[in-house]
């Protein structure tokens, strides 16, 4: 129910959070995500806060006997993902000096203990740029969480481990905020980092490495303060492996995937080499978290495949609707690994991340916006599905246009039906407005949809 354990992709915006909390005599609303806690934390400030979008690979993969971890050199460990959403705020570090006065990382979603208690920043951007991994408040953390070194292994079913890739270049990317005033992406890696591979960029890894006391051969000597230990990796600017692969190979979408409908794909293979192959495939198919954390199976096959000299060779497959509807989470996305084994050459890892799109979800104002004028809206939504869905809720919100959230029972929609809603809006403040909708029913993940409006002054 609304007043006991929310879904967490149901969170608009901030307001309804904190409504719950004081309706519940402020006890903990459950649950959110990372940029649920950002918004969070952000609620009542201005141009003073930031939300960033962190652009990673996840850290742990599951493939049945297949175990993927991605180790992080020496560094602490964190639980990477696709994306993390933190904070920026402005201080004075008068506890540093003010070379590191500026931008500082407060993370509102922390993956780790700092000093016994879980919670993250003010981490100095500035500290993070030049290595400074010694400084209060967990900056060895946020330094690891855009430097990290991806490192991929698998576990076989003998529990034997192959590592197949080291990629130093896969972490960190993409750092990104949204511009003052428009929604377009502003790219702010530079602000944490020098350019990768530059001879800068070396120069500030190896000090954070002697900062922390380790060694050259990444191997930590003494350290001060104790912190969990994990996997340790030199860091190396290419793909690392006992051997090469002898074969290449692609996983390829056939067609935008699209909720309601099957999914058609593409694995190519090339042999590599002049000599007669036979490779051995494992696929599975997993609905993920946007965190890449396995949640649930959806296919699974393995099969022999025959590769003359240098011969590319396709296997088309589908994953169908029916095999993903129980499965697939309110993040969309599925996860397709495929394992593909010769007798000589290393194991090949072939992924392709997919996210199934929302059917378009239209929002129609009917007239000008004015502060204390009614206006009509119209929202245009489908059923994804080819079968009848019941109990779906449209919902209705925007600060300075609807004073609570608004809900439309939707009572019943036909298969791949379109329907309309209308209601009214009655902006109590001028200025630059978002409307939100949000269409939400058991039967599929929210479909989310938002229009800008420019709200007049009272005539």
């Amino acid at each position: 129910s609304f007043h006991s354990h929310e879904n967490p992709s149901r969170w608009d915006g901030s307001v309804v959070i904190l409504q719950k909390w004081r309706e519940d005599n402020y006890k903990p609303v459950q649950y959110g995500q990372c940029w649920v806690f950002a918004g969070v934390m952000c609620t009542g400030k201005n141009a003073g806060c930031s939300q960033f979008q962190h652009s990673e690979e996840s850290a742990e993969e599951t493939f049945g006997t297949l175990a993927v971890q991605q180790a992080i050199s020496y560094f602490p460990f964190f639980l990477p993902r696709n994306f993390h959403v933190w904070n920026e705020s402005w201080f004075t570090r008068r506890d540093l000096g003010s070379f590191y006065d500026g931008w500082q990382v407060l993370d509102a979603t922390p993956q780790e203990k700092s000093k016994g208690i879980y919670r993250c920043g003010p981490a100095s951007i500035r500290a993070i740029k030049e290595g400074d991994v010694n400084l209060d408040y967990d900056s060895s953390f946020v330094f690891a969480a855009v430097n990290a070194d991806c490192v991929t292994w698998i576990q076989h079913s003998n529990k034997r481990k192959e590592r197949i890739y080291s990629n130093t270049r896969k972490i960190g990317k993409c750092i990104s905020t949204k511009a003052v005033g428009t929604n377009t992406r502003v790219d702010v890696t530079d602000n944490y980092k020098y350019p990768e591979g530059s001879s800068k960029e070396r120069q500030v890894y190896k000090k954070a490495l002697k900062l922390l006391d380790v060694k050259s051969t990444g191997r930590r000597k003494k350290v001060t303060k104790p912190r969990r230990r994990f996997p340790v990796t030199r860091r190396q600017n290419m793909t690392t492996t006992t051997q090469k692969p002898t074969v290449s190979g692609k996983l390829k979408l056939d067609a935008p995937p699209v909720i309601g409908q099957d999914i058609l794909l593409t694995l190519a293979l090339q042999n590599l080499t002049a000599d007669f192959k036979t490779i051995k495939v494992k696929l599975k198919a997993l609905a993920v978290l946007y965190t890449r954390r396995p949640k649930a199976e959806i296919l699974q096959w393995s099969r022999s495949v025959q590769l003359g000299s240098e011969e590319v060779k396709e296997i088309s497959f589908k994953i169908s609707y029916s095999q993903y509807k129980n499965a697939l989470l309110d993040d969309r996305k599925i996860l397709v690994i495929a394992v593909c084994e010769a007798r000589q050459g290393a194991s090949l890892l072939v992924e392709k991340d997919i996210v199934l799109q929302d059917p378009f979800l239209t929002i129609e104002v009917l007239g000008p916006t004015v502060v204390h004028k009614a206006t009509k809206v119209l929202v245009t939504f489908t059923n994804p599905l080819s079968e009848v869905v019941t109990d779906c809720v449209l919902r209705a919100e925007g600060s300075g246009l609807l004073k609570e959230q608004l809900n439309i029972n939707v009572a019943r929609m036909a298969p791949m039906e379109t329907s309309t809603a209308e209601f009214e809006i009655i902006p109590y403040r001028s200025g630059i407005r978002q409307l939100q909708v949000d269409l939400a029913c058991i039967s599929f993940p929210n479909i989310k949809g938002f229009v800008m409006l420019d709200v007049a002054p009272a005539q």
